[in-house]
């Protein structure tokens, strides 16, 4: 269980930009702007509730809930890494290709479009569902990121996208990646890196019982990755970290790109949504997030 206090979340964005003042990246105007916010979040404490409380949510039941409006516009994750994995995919020759943990199918339809013979997994039914009628050409299957339903040596190409911070350990998971791969194929892996660092914030949804329930969202160093993967014989052949995007949020504290209003603050008694805090620091967020990755994009080749 974890707990999530509105005000922790906004003195901690305030405390990462004051380090960095102190390291030199403001003026002292800015930090003196900075310590009176802190001061009126202090006074307003009470109007911002007391946060509350969330258990932890399988990968299935958090996505299950998630897969109708997984797809919407203005999700920036998104914007900025899809575009990067489809230029990869884009080098890559035809042949069979496995969506490993491939949600709505975002990137198994790219590869059918280029021409691949489309494999997917994933652990939520409401996912499938929702890959199956965007590729109805691909075969999609229930399975895990551990013990994926394809024989050895059953693929050329692997995709995996902005799963693997919920897996608690890398290890089995390119494990499995290296079975199914033949010699000489391409596995490509993106992954969410931490809002603040290594701070990755967990996603905060309803689960199955109708109360807020929340998926793990690890950030890892590089390190980590290629730990997993060199052993098996995979090779690096690209690695990018985008940046997010600058401001990272509005005058009205949501993303410049996303649609719509800010959303309200949750009822007390349950954890924040983060973007509902966003306009009452917009300076102080998109200073603590300037400069920051947004994720990691991998392209490994196994040895023959």
């Amino acid at each position: 269980m974890i707990h999530q206090h509105p005000l922790a979340y906004l003195v901690g964005l305030e405390g990462v930009v004051l380090l960095r003042a102190f390291a030199g990246r403001h003026d002292e105007e800015f930090v003196a702007a900075r310590l009176a916010e802190i001061r009126s979040l202090l006074d307003r404490a009470d109007e911002l509730g007391a946060g509350g409380s969330a258990t932890e949510l399988t990968s299935a039941e958090a996505y299950g809930w998630w897969a109708g409006g997984y797809d919407e516009p203005g999700n920036q994750l998104i914007d900025i890494e899809g575009p990067i994995v489809r230029s990869l995919l884009d080098e890559l020759p035809a042949g069979v290709a496995l969506d490993a943990a491939c949600g709505t199918g975002r990137h198994a339809e790219y590869l059918a479009g280029l021409g691949h013979s489309v494999v997917g997994v994933d652990s939520s039914p409401e996912m499938l569902a929702v890959a199956r009628a965007k590729v109805p050409s691909g075969r999609f299957e229930s399975g895990d990121l551990a013990s994926l339903p394809v024989p050895d040596d059953g693929v050329d190409l692997v995709v995996c996208a902005l799963a693997l911070s919920h897996v608690a350990d890398l290890a089995p998971v390119f494990a499995e990646f290296a079975r199914v791969l033949r010699p000489g194929g391409q596995l490509v892996v993106s992954d969410a890196r931490g809002r603040l660092g290594d701070v990755g914030l967990p996603i905060v949804v309803p689960g199955p019982d109708g109360r807020m329930g929340y998926l793990p969202n690890r950030s890892r160093p590089a390190g980590e990755y290629l730990a997993a993967a060199l052993p098996l014989g995979f090779e690096v052949r690209h690695c990018v970290e985008p940046l997010r995007p600058s401001p990272f949020v509005g005058p009205d504290g949501v993303p410049p790109s996303a649609p719509g209003a800010t959303p309200p603050l949750r009822p007390s008694g349950t954890p924040p949504n983060i973007w509902s805090l966003h306009p009452l620091i917009p300076d102080a967020a998109n200073a603590a997030y300037e400069g920051s990755p947004m994720a990691i994009v991998w392209r490994f080749q196994l040895t023959s």
